[in-house]
């Protein structure tokens, strides 16, 4: 049996509001005919229309209104089909949302999951692919978490709903149809920690959403040029344990960070190797490699952007640095570089 992620995000929607009478969702296009990329499918038909809900393009209001309910014990999953619809918001989620429970002594708190939506993809341009998630894991009082695979979605979000503070969790637009063997899923009580998913004793690689699907799809081309590598899924960004890095980097030795949905300036693979110079048992046989997007907004014409998105040449080339050695390697991504698939028909 295999389930893809929306439908992983939409069984826990399903199970959280069963379970909690009082959840409330809402946001923009949940109820629409594709239902959020399938994850509300069948939600205003079992819960009713005063528990899921459209809500005007107000983001700042409609925010508002989910912290005050969660502020009153109402606990809230506002749905944003874009990240960057959400920056109209952040006022209410920096000034409000992320300092009640601090500033009312650990008293109050406030129940609210917001899920975000990035990613690439079909032509988007600067102003609707950005990925923020560096942004909220700068703000004390916040968790991010972007998973990458369906059951780490369901976990994950379960977690973040019963969590008692606020929770930004953050979608890939590529990654909804994603899919992995399961069998009946079932909620496994888990910790906002990254995860060892492959191993290999040449190098090191972080990556985290997106990132994560990009480098395990090396994976078999890799081993057959005799290269292996520990594989680090961080689901969580904030907080970011770095322990199972340093571990792995105590026998690899050298470091890759795959962090292809982030600029390089202040992001997540930067903040990692920041912790990982401050630790005295490190010791790289070679300068770590971080790749990112490049410091420039994200173009809209294809004709740009197939050379602005990282594509699988450009990490092996950097993995043949890291391992100082010659892989053979036919690119055949090129006339995907913006879309995840030949099916893919748009963005919504």
């Amino acid at each position: 049996m295999k389930t893809s992620y929306s439908q992983a995000i939409n069984k826990a929607l399903i199970e959280e509001m069963k379970r909690n009478k009082k959840l409330v969702c809402f946001g923009l296009g949940i109820n629409d005919s594709l239902n959020f990329f399938g994850t509300t499918k069948g939600l205003e038909k079992k819960f009713g229309h005063d528990r899921v809900f459209e809500t005007p393009t107000s983001e700042n209001a409609m925010t508002g209104i989910g912290v005050g309910m969660s502020l009153n014990s109402n606990p809230c999953v506002m749905m944003h089909q874009r990240l960057d619809f959400f920056l109209l918001a952040m006022d209410q989620l920096v000034n409000s949302a992320a300092k009640w429970h601090f500033m009312f002594g650990g008293k109050k708190s406030v129940p609210i999951t917001i899920r975000l939506v990035v990613g690439k993809g079909w032509g988007q341009g600067p102003t609707h692919s950005q990925s923020l998630q560096s942004w909220f894991s700068h703000i004390p009082g916040l968790k991010v978490v972007m998973p990458t695979f369906p059951k780490d979605a369901y976990n994950l979000l379960k977690k973040a709903i019963r969590d008692p503070n606020p929770v930004i969790f953050i979608e890939h637009r590529w990654l909804h149809n994603v899919e992995q063997e399961t069998k009946k899923i079932k909620y496994k009580s888990t910790k906002y920690l990254p995860e060892l998913i492959s191993k290999g004793a040449d190098f090191t690689a972080v990556s985290y959403s997106l990132s994560t699907i990009e480098m395990l799809s090396l994976k078999k081309m890799l081993n057959k040029n005799k290269v292996s590598f520990d594989l680090i899924d961080l689901k969580s960004i904030k907080p970011l344990n770095i322990s199972i890095i340093k571990n792995s980097l105590k026998k690899t030795k050298k470091l890759l960070i795959l962090d292809s949905i982030s600029h390089p300036i202040c992001s997540v693979g930067s903040e990692i190797l920041s912790q990982l110079y401050r630790e005295k048992n490190i010791k790289l046989i070679k300068p770590p490699i971080l790749l990112t997007l490049p410091d420039v907004p994200t173009p809209t014409s294809t004709y740009y952007t197939k050379d602005f998105y990282i594509k699988k040449a450009d990490i092996i080339n950097n993995v043949s640095k890291l391992v100082g050695k010659k892989i053979k390697f036919v690119s055949n991504d090129s006339n995907l570089h913006d879309v995840p698939d030949s099916n893919f028909k748009g963005p919504f």
